[in-house]
């Protein structure tokens, strides 16, 4: 089963769940406030591949957040 954000439109918070993909749209209580009125958002994510000589690095070749070449951009 994936794991799908949903973010609360009363407070903002960010709830994280494991659910099918048939309950995917479905609301959830929030986590922060309690509140029902929840709507899934995009999650994020970043990808780790293998170069050889057994290092690792995102493969968009730079960070895994904004995918900048220097590495994490510290957000």
């Amino acid at each position: 089963m994936p794991i799908y954000e949903y973010q609360c439109d009363k407070c903002g918070h960010v709830t994280e769940a494991l659910r099918s993909m048939a309950q995917a749209d479905a609301p959830i209580a929030c986590e922060g406030c309690g509140a029902g009125k929840t709507k899934r958002r995009q999650s994020e994510f970043a990808a780790v591949g293998s170069k050889p000589g057994g290092s690792s690095a995102p493969s968009t070749g730079g960070c895994g957040r904004c995918g900048g070449p220097h590495g994490s951009c510290g957000m």
